[in-house]
């Protein structure tokens, strides 16, 4: 096999701040004070990599054919490329298409002043998947709003990792400052002794950086789930809501009978936790989701998916879709949490039971009689190993099972 040398393999940071957004001469979005704060992090942190890097700053730039030849240049370097924008999304109303304002860019000139969302993709797409991240901290404008909710994303390339959030019109923004996901990012970054995967960073970022109403977060669960697919006899994720009181005070996850502090992450000045039960407890179920999900993925990758990590996640998960009222996903996720908590505890275990009760109480919500019906006999297999569980749920369990067998038999 032939060797690449480091020179070879090139890299690219490539910083563009649009132009600000603001609402009522408050500045919501400052993409200036952002590229400042992200420029001064070390370029083998930002890049993930050792190689020989070049890096181009973009700030105040008008012409968006001056930003596209510099995107044409990053997106030709052969090695690793992390693209960051930050500014506010407006609509060419004549196009009906997404544009990064440029400094000058006004509601009558984005077709010829603000550079076209579709340029990003077209020069990225022909580069090798696995070596392209685009980062965003972005705001939409009331016109841009709408289409980015039809879209429900904001895809750069599908050869790239695209990680942010982009606020919507209205929001009470920093002034000035350096945006709160931008700066819990490089928060996080510098933090850590080891450089964390991007998909952590932004699970943390995203979690801690208190995020107006209605945010679009990236990638969405969708994104992730075709990202990442489930594990071999996994429920798939789906958006839904739990049940019992969501575990998101940490409890200390057990390896056999022996207690381990629990520690998804190295360095969380943050909990991203409170922010997840908040925006559930606000009804905003599919925004928790997602960002339970991509915390979970990175524990998934780092410790395993039989870890005490994975199960104190998957608790967290179980109570998410509780929450929202999807009992079906909350019930194979307790029964799953209880199941692995067997393997390594006694049946009469605290955690074993609470999970074990999370499950039935789910399940007594499901209405549904297929769904009942398919959840219910590997729901009374776990019930029947649990000794120490209150007899009459399991025989409550089963008279409901036979119950609901009769009323959809035939005839």
């Amino acid at each position: 096999m032939q060797n690449i040398g480091l020179e070879q393999q090139r890299g690219h940071v490539l910083l563009i701040a649009g132009d600000a957004a603001v609402r009522r001469r408050s500045v919501q979005v400052a993409p200036s004070a952002n590229l400042a704060a992200i420029g001064v992090v070390p370029v083998p942190a930002l890049l993930n990599s050792e190689v020989p890097c070049d890096t181009t700053y973009l700030d105040g730039a008008r012409d968006p054919n001056l930003v596209l030849m510099r995107l044409r240049t990053a997106a030709a370097a052969p090695g690793p490329l992390l693209v960051y924008l930050s500014g506010r999304l407006v609509v060419d109303r004549r196009g009906n298409s997404l544009h990064l304002a440029l400094a000058g860019t006004t509601a009558g000139s984005v077709r010829y002043t603000a550079l076209p969302w579709e340029w990003l993709g077209t020069e990225l797409r022909g580069r090798p998947a696995g070596l392209t991240t685009v980062l965003l901290d972005l705001a939409a404008d009331r016109a841009a709003w709408p289409l980015l909710q039809e879209y429900g994303s904001l895809p750069a390339s599908p050869s790239a990792e695209v990680y942010g959030v982009v606020s919507p019109p209205g929001f009470a923004g920093n002034g000035n400052a350096v945006s709160s996901y931008t700066r819990h990012w490089i928060d996080h970054l510098r933090s850590s002794p080891v450089r964390p995967p991007n998909l952590q960073l932004h699970a943390l970022a995203a979690g801690a950086a208190a995020l107006p109403p209605g945010a679009l977060v990236l990638p969405t669960a969708r994104e992730l789930g075709a990202a990442f697919p489930a594990a071999p006899g996994a429920g798939h994720a789906a958006r839904g809501g739990h049940g019992q009181t969501l575990p998101l005070q940490r409890r200390e996850p057990v390896r056999g009978d022996h207690p381990v502090p629990a520690a998804p992450v190295e360095v969380a000045p943050r909990d991203p936790r409170p922010h997840i039960h908040d925006l559930a407890s606000s009804g905003r179920h599919d925004e928790a989701a997602d960002l339970a999900e991509a915390w979970e993925q990175y524990v998934l990758q780092t410790h395993g998916h039989a870890s005490a990590e994975a199960v104190d996640w998957l608790e967290i998960r179980a109570d998410l879709a509780r929450m929202a009222g999807d009992f079906g996903l909350a019930t194979r996720l307790w029964t799953r949490v209880s199941r692995i908590r067997l393997a390594r505890q006694p049946p009469d275990a605290p955690d074993v039971r609470a999970a074990a009760t999370g499950a039935l109480y789910c399940w007594t919500q499901l209405r549904e009689p297929s769904a009942a019906i398919e959840a219910g006999p590997e729901l009374i297999r776990l019930l029947r190993t649990l000794p120490s569980l209150e007899p009459r749920h399991l025989q409550l369990a089963q008279q409901r099972l036979e119950l609901l067998h009769g009323t959809t038999s035939p005839g």
